[in-house]
């Protein structure tokens, strides 16, 4: 009985975590004003994977190096920052409030997405 309750309890403090944290939805594009390279594959690029939590961004381990551009609706970046591969997370500024465009730039591809803050 003890056991059960232990793994409930385990059970319950994963589950809380894992729904605290939201993923965000990426298109997938190649940047504006850059051609796409003949050696370029031929499949779409997979998205990234990117949850937020609050102010924190988390990537999964291994990503590539991307660029992160946040644009308020105006269209206007008003924060930016390199992503390096061996981050997995971003602390974003918390005089940050509203929605928000994401923009991750790698290489010649373009990840879009919203967040609200």
């Amino acid at each position: 009985m003890r056991k059960l309750l232990i793994t409930l309890s385990m059970m319950f403090c994963f589950a809380t975590v894992t729904f605290a944290q939201k993923y965000i939805y990426f298109t997938t594009g190649p940047v504006q004003g850059k051609p796409i390279r003949h050696d370029s594959p031929k499949s779409p690029m997979q998205p990234p994977t990117v949850y937020i939590e609050d102010y924190t961004l988390y990537f999964e381990a291994n990503h590539p190096e991307y660029v992160l551009n946040i644009k308020d609706e105006d269209g206007d970046v008003v924060y930016t920052t390199t992503v390096f591969s061996t981050q997995t997370d971003v602390i974003l500024p918390s005089i940050l409030s509203g929605n928000y465009e994401i923009n991750l730039v790698m290489g010649n591809w373009l990840f879009t997405g919203w967040i609200y803050l």
